[in-house]
């Protein structure tokens, strides 16, 4: 039996591994997620003020004196208790963005001058890293920027029968969110580039779900697919608008902006706020995030429009959670996104009454994602019957 026929897609077959890469780069990026929250929520995103190395270091400083002369102290006085987190972050997002590679490479193999886009596209953005570190940043940006091209334009052309223009297209998304984590280093945690981050990698990780699950190829053919994937492509397109206000929430150090009050909001059902002021994307460069810098009232709307979003998210993923227990061969989904809604609920309401935990708060990032995981798998997996 040819490889093509056990992966159920047309044209040029898969390598047989394909499907093992794609699944460990899915379990990799839900530790770079799960991660990269606790870097966040625990104050150690600015930790390595420099970028990609710390301190100079490929590592991190074991020892404040370690780094004494380096030019990012001026910036940043070493705290090695949170160094660590940051680099280590930057580590296995660095080890995911070799799977990543990996995929694409594969995929690309049986294309013409397949492999040599996306090995060029590849080189010419590893060139513009050392650019960057010796400060010419124009020429490393615009050898990105051509790479990200290359990468986009061998997309658009490929088809998608052996997963060749979804893996090259997660390649230009990874490349992309590293230089998002980049800009969150040195634009200091802006909160419009730290939202983008999250999305960027949630954004990794749904592309990585998609494809390990058209690459292992397990269909779920039901006649109502079609309708069934509607509904689910809405319910994704409404938990990435909350994920993102979860995002800004964050950012902007909101999470606590209505005390321990829930559901009310400092004592009041609609206190004052600044919706005007909350939602300003872009404030200009070279002002430090951490902490925040919006007042009680712009915090506030920002919490409140985070709440009301939960409360619309709820409401259409409990529908589609009994819309898929009415479905034949769908309740075993329809529990698993009915449990972890409560449980994203649950923890949200958690970090409020509790004070933001630093455990509860990285479990609600990782709630996000599952979410994610659960509705990207349906949507992979639903097909029509076959003739």
């Amino acid at each position: 039996m040819s490889v093509s026929s056990l992966t159920g897609l047309s044209g040029p077959g898969l390598h047989k591994n394909f499907h093992r890469i794609a699944w460990l780069a899915v379990a990799l990026a839900l530790c770079v997620i799960v991660f990269g929250a606790f870097v966040r929520l625990s104050n150690a995103g600015l930790s390595c003020p420099d970028w990609p190395t710390c301190y100079g270091r490929a590592a991190w400083p074991s020892h404040a004196d370690d780094a004494v002369d380096h030019v990012a102290t001026q910036i940043r006085p070493v705290e090695v208790h949170k160094a660590w987190r940051e680099q280590f972050h930057r580590m296995i997002a660095g080890l995911l963005g070799v799977l990543v590679l990996t995929l694409a490479l594969v995929s690309a193999r049986r294309r013409s001058k397949g492999m040599a886009q996306i090995a060029l596209a590849s080189l010419l953005v590893a060139i513009g890293i050392p650019l960057y570190m010796k400060g010419q940043h124009v020429a490393a940006s615009a050898l990105a920027i051509i790479g990200e091209a290359i990468l986009i334009a061998a997309a658009a052309r490929w088809s998608n029968t052996d997963l060749s223009r979804v893996s090259a297209l997660t390649l230009a998304v990874i490349i992309f969110q590293a230089l998002l984590g980049m800009w969150t280093v040195t634009w200091l945690l802006k909160p419009v580039v730290v939202m983008a981050h999250l999305l960027g990698g949630l954004l990794t990780f749904s592309l990585l779900v998609w494809t390990a699950w058209r690459a292992t190829h397990l269909p779920i053919r039901l006649a109502d697919a079609p309708r069934l994937r509607g509904w689910i492509g809405a319910g994704i397109a409404v938990l990435g608008v909350q994920i993102a206000l979860g995002g800004w929430t964050s950012a902007n150090y909101a999470a606590l902006a209505c005390g321990n009050d829930f559901p009310t909001c400092v004592g009041q059902w609609w206190p004052r706020h600044d919706f005007g002021e909350a939602f300003v994307l872009w404030r200009g460069i070279g002002v430090d995030y951490e902490g925040g810098i919006l007042d009680g009232e712009a915090r506030i709307a920002i919490q409140l429009a985070h709440r009301i979003m939960a409360g619309v998210v709820f409401v259409y993923l409990a529908a589609l959670t009994v819309k898929l227990l009415r479905t034949p061969g769908l309740r075993g989904w329809a529990t698993l996104l009915g449990a972890l809604l409560l449980l994203q609920v649950g923890l949200g309401i958690a970090n409020v009454k509790l004070g933001l935990p630093l455990a509860v708060a990285v479990a609600h990032n990782g709630g996000a994602a599952l979410l994610l995981f659960a509705l990207v798998s349906l949507l992979a997996r639903l097909r029509t019957p076959e003739p």
